[in-house]
């Protein structure tokens, strides 16, 4: 079973996306802010990242360059949400391999997560 680590400030979007993933039958594991995020358990080892972007103390943009500049995680697939950023501003600003506008379409986001995921095995 593949395991997705989300970081999502906002607990609504956080507890759906929990559910849309778990409904799926993917593990996840979700972080409300960048220092939980960055402080998790180094031994966990997540599948996919699923980052939103605007964050109370920081920015899943430079959480995502973080990631892409580690030696250990830069083969595994972020996907960047935001409803603020375009996918013009991310790519600007990061290496992310999938972006998605908020609100967004379930079957949509199932889509880009199992197509990430299924590359990266």
């Amino acid at each position: 079973m593949a395991k997705i680590f989300v970081l999502e400030d906002n607990p609504a979007i956080r507890e759906v996306v929990e559910l849309i993933l778990e409904t799926a039958n993917y593990t996840v594991t979700s972080f409300a802010n960048v220092s939980d995020f960055m402080n998790r358990e180094a031994k966990e080892v997540a599948d996919l990242f699923i980052l939103d972007v605007m964050l109370p103390d920081g920015s899943g943009i430079d959480v995502c360059k973080s990631i892409k500049s580690d030696c250990m995680l830069c083969n595994t697939p972020v996907i960047i949400m935001s409803a603020n950023a375009s996918i013009e501003q991310v790519k600007k600003g990061c290496v992310a391999d999938g972006f998605i506008q908020k609100p967004f379409d379930i079957d949509f986001f199932l889509q880009k997560v199992w197509e990430l995921i299924s590359s990266s095995f």
